[in-house]
């Protein structure tokens, strides 16, 4: 039997908010979430595989729009792998072009620091003035 998940102890696991998972459920990005006999929804372990690799999607810098395109192209089938593939592609091109920029501002704030690291190593040498 596979291991099942309340929406409180999701929030805890993944650190999004029931809100959010609700939302996420709302806006087709996850799909219909089984609920029990009163209604409470309950998750597993594939339902966190999915919710993790949404996030990993998102905290890359992808718009939930085509978070949602991803969602609704798996949900019909293998046959939609190509178009799912190129969406990643087009993720993955995006990723590295956003890593080019991080290193390029690393190169500046990293520049910036020796700068004033040498300022603050002549204010060291100056003579203080009684």
């Amino acid at each position: 039997m596979e291991n099942t998940y309340t929406i409180q102890q999701i929030a805890v696991m993944t650190g999004l908010s029931p809100h959010t998972l609700r939302y996420y459920e709302r806006i087709g990005l996850l799909h219909p979430i089984s609920r029990d006999s009163i209604g409470y929804r309950y998750y597993t372990d594939r339902d966190i595989a999915w919710i993790e690799f949404l996030m990993r999607l998102r905290q890359t810098g992808m718009p939930i729009s085509e978070m949602k395109q991803f969602s609704d192209l798996r949900s019909q089938g293998d046959h939609t792998a190509g178009q799912r593939r190129e969406l990643l592609e087009q993720h993955r091109i995006h990723i590295r072009e956003q890593m080019s920029r991080l290193e390029q501002d690393l190169h500046h704030m990293d520049e910036k620091i020796e700068y004033y690291e040498s300022l603050e190593a002549k204010q060291k040498q100056l003579p203080t003035i009684p």
